[in-house]
C-alpha cells in the first residue's frame, strides 16, 4: 500500500524523548518546550509563541483571548476542519460562513465585507494546504471595521505571505504538530501572539486560569485561580519529538517541494487535456507544500479514480465536508447551494500522497496510475 502519510523520524527524536525521560521532567514547560518556542520564535520573528495541545486548543484559547461571547459573530470558511468553528461556538458565539476561491481554495476575502455587521468581532482566514489568501486585504477589512484576526495556520507551519510567515500576521495564529502535519509530535500544536496585549492573559488561560507561570518563574510567592482556562499545556516528551522535527524544518520543506513539483509536471498534461486541475500557489504565497490535490470535473469521476487508484494500493482521500451542509451546520441556518464554489471543491477534491517516505518508484506509480485511469473506459 502507498500510504497518504508516513511518519518520518530518526535516531535525533528517540534521543530526544529519552533525554526528557530521563530529566524526569516530562510535563509541560520543561526544557524541550522551551527550546521548541525559542527556535519557532526566532526562526518566524514571531513576538511570542505557547506549546499547547492541538492546533484546536490554539483556536478555543484564541477565542477566549479575543473575549467572544454569546450572539457575537466570526466569519470564516466552510471548507474547513470542525475545529475551527467549534471554538466559536463553545463561546456561545456564531461562525458566519463565506465561500472560497476556486484558485486556491482560501477564504474568499471579496465576499468577507457583506457578512460584517454590528455582532461581527473576528475573521478566522485558514490557510488550506500551506497556501496564504491575500493578508493584506483581509487585514486591511478587519481594520475598517476594528475586529481581530485569528489565522488558522494549522496546515502552514513555515510557509509565508509576501516576506511573513502565516501565524505571525493577525493578532493571534494557531499551528498545528497533528500527526499528519509537516512536522509532528503526534498530537500537538502552538498559540502564536503577535498583539502584547494577550501575553499575560494567554499564559494564565494556558495554565488551567491560574497565574501558575509567574509562580514557577519566581515572580511570586504561590499561585491562585484568577481566570477561565483549561489545560492546553504540552507534554515535555512531545515537545522533544518535536524539536528533532523543528530542526530539519527547511529541509523538509524542500523534499516536500521536490515531491510536490515531480507531481505537478508528471500531470501538467493531463491538465492541458482539461480532465482535471491543479493546484495554484498564489504569486504573494510562499508554500509548506502540505497537500497535494487535483481537482476532478465531477464528483462521480473523483469517486472513481479514488477507487481506481485503491484497486492500485494507493491511499488517496477527500478532503473536507463543507460545514454548512453537516448537520450542526444546519442548525446553524445553512443549506446546500449556500456556498456554491466550496461545495464544488469539495466534491471534486482528491488529496494525493505527500510524505519523505515516499519513493520516487511511488510516486511515479501514483502518476502512471491517474494517466492509467485516463485512458481506460472507467472514466
Amino acid at each position: 500500500m502507498v500510504f497518504f502519510n508516513k511518519i518520518f523520524y530518526n535516531d535525533k527524536e528517540l534521543r530526544y524523548i529519552k533525554e526528557a525521560i530521563e530529566s524526569s521532567k516530562i510535563s509541560g514547560d520543561g526544557l524541550f518546550s522551551k527550546k521548541v518556542q525559542n527556535l519557532l520564535e526566532k526562526k518566524f520573528k514571531a513576538k511570542k509563541i505557547l506549546l499547547v495541545t492541538s492546533a484546536s486548543a490554539a483556536l478555543d484559547m484564541a477565542a477566549i483571548l479575543i473575549n467572544l461571547e454569546l450572539d457575537d459573530e466570526v466569519i470564516m470558511p466552510s471548507f474547513t476542519f470542525v475545529s475551527t468553528a467549534n471554538s466559536v461556538l463553545l463561546r456561545g458565539a456564531k461562525p458566519v460562513f463565506v465561500d472560497i476561491e476556486s484558485e486556491n481554495l482560501n477564504i474568499d476575502v471579496d465576499s468577507i465585507e457583506e457578512k460584517i455587521n454590528s455582532k461581527t468581532k473576528a475573521i478566522i482566514p485558514v490557510h488550506y494546504a500551506g497556501h496564504s489568501c491575500d493578508m493584506d486585504k483581509l487585514v486591511q477589512i478587519a481594520k475598517k471595521h476594528n475586529l481581530r484576526v485569528i489565522e488558522d495556520a494549522a496546515q502552514s507551519v513555515n510557509a509565508k505571505y509576501k516576506d511573513k510567515f502565516l501565524g505571525t500576521i493577525g493578532d493571534i495564529g494557531c499551528y498545528s504538530f497533528h500527526e499528519t502535519k509537516n512536522y509532528t509530535c503526534g498530537e500537538g500544536g502552538a498559540l502564536v501572539l503577535n498583539n502584547e496585549f494577550f501575553f499575560e492573559r494567554a499564559e494564565i488561560v494556558r495554565e488551567k486560569g491560574t497565574n501558575r507561570s509567574k509562580f514557577f518563574r519566581g515572580e511570586i510567592d504561590k499561585y491562585t485561580w484568577i481566570d477561565v482556562g483549561s489545560s492546553f499545556v504540552l507534554s515535555d516528551i512531545l515537545a522533544a519529538f518535536l524539536l528533532a522535527q523543528l530542526e530539519r524544518m527547511d529541509e523538509v520543506l524542500n523534499r516536500r517541494k521536490e515531491i510536490y513539483n515531480t507531481y505537478y509536471e508528471g500531470l501538467k498534461n493531463l491538465e492541458k487535456r482539461g480532465v482535471l486541475k491543479l493546484p495554484k500557489i498564489p504569486h504573494y504565497s510562499s508554500s509548506n507544500y502540505h497537500i497535494f490535490y487535483i481537482l476532478l470535473n465531477t464528483e462521480k469521476q473523483r469517486d472513481k479514480l479514488m477507487n481506481f487508484l485503491k484497486k492500485r494500493e494507493i491511499q488517496a482521500l477527500f478532503h473536507y465536508i463543507p460545514l454548512h451542509e453537516s448537520p450542526m451546520g444546519k442548525k446553524l441556518g445553512y443549506k446546500k447551494g449556500d456556498l456554491p464554489v466550496t461545495e464544488k471543491i469539495s466534491r471534486t477534491i482528491l488529496r494525493l500522497p505527500l510524505h519523505l517516505r515516499l519513493s520516487k518508484d511511488e510516486i511515479y506509480y501514483i502518476i502512471d496510475s491517474i494517466y492509467e485511469f485516463f485512458t481506460s473506459t472507467r472514466r
